[in-house]
C-alpha cells in the first residue's frame, strides 16, 4: 500500500493524516525529501542471494519441456531410495505377513476337519464348540512364536557359551571372570532347556 503524500505551498512534503481502525486520526506528519516508509523499505539482499536470484533455473540450451519431472517406476524391491537395510527389513515384514497368512490358512484347515470331526455330535453341542477352537488357535500361534523366540534366544545362548569355551582353550582369555564361568556352568541347562522345547513343538 503507498503512503500518500500532500504537498504544501511551501514546497513541504506531508504524510497525509489517516484514520486508525479504533476511528481516531492519526496527525499529518512532515517528512523530509526522498523519504522512503519503513514498510516500502525493500529488504536487503547481499551480493550472493542477488546472484542467486538473478541465476536462470535451467542451464543454457535446455529447454522447459526436456525438464518435466518423469514419474519414476518401482524397482522389484520395493520402494525408490532405500538403502539395503530398508529392501531388506520390508522382505523379512513380507515374509512376516506371507507366514502369518499360511499360518491363518492353516489354522482356518484344521477348524474345518476339527468342526467335520464334530459334525456327529448334535448340533446344540456343535454351535457351543464352534467358538472356543478360534480362540485356542489364536493362543496356539501365540505360544508358537514365544516358543520360538525363546528357542532362538536359547541357541544364541549356546554359541556364545561355546565362542567363550573356544577362546578360553586356544589361550586367547588367560584369567575368565566370574560371569564367564557362570556362563559356561549354565551351558547344561540350557542345552536341557532347548530340548524340551524342541521336544514341546
Amino acid at each position: 500500500m503507498a503512503t500518500p503524500y500532500v504537498t504544501d505551498e511551501t514546497g513541504g512534503k506531508y504524510i497525509a493524516s489517516t484514520q486508525r481502525p479504533d476511528g481516531t486520526w492519526r496527525k499529518q506528519r512532515r517528512v523530509k525529501e526522498g523519504y522512503v516508509p519503513q514498510e516500502e523499505v525493500p529488504v536487503y539482499e547481499n551480493k550472493y542471494v542477488k546472484f542467486f536470484k538473478s541465476k536462470p533455473e535451467l542451464p543454457p540450451g535446455l529447454s522447459p519441456e526436456a525438464t518435466t519431472p518423469v514419474t519414476p517406476s518401482r524397482p522389484e524391491g520395493g520402494e525408490v531410495g532405500l538403502s539395503k537395510t530398508a529392501k531388506r527389513n520390508l522382505k523379512r515384514k513380507e515374509k512376516r505377513r506371507q507366514q502369518q497368512k499360511e499360518g491363518e490358512a492353516l489354522s482356518r484347515t484344521l477348524e474345518k476337519v476339527s468342526l467335520g470331526d464334530t459334525a456327529q455330535t448334535p448340533s446344540v453341542l456343535q454351535g457351543s464348540q464352534d467358538a472356543p477352537p478360534a480362540a485356542s488357535d489364536a493362543s496356539d500361534s501365540a505360544s508358537t512364536t514365544e516358543k520360538a523366540k525363546k528357542m532362538k534366544n536359547l541357541r544364541k545362548k549356546l554359541r556364545q557359551v561355546e565362542e567363550l569355551q573356544q577362546r578360553i582353550q586356544a589361550g586367547q582369555v588367560s584369567q575368565p571372570s566370574r560371569e564367564q564361568l557362570e556362563k559356561l556352568a549354565r551351558r547344561r541347562a540350557l542345552e536341557e532347556e532347548l530340548e524340551d522345547l524342541e521336544l514341546g513343538l
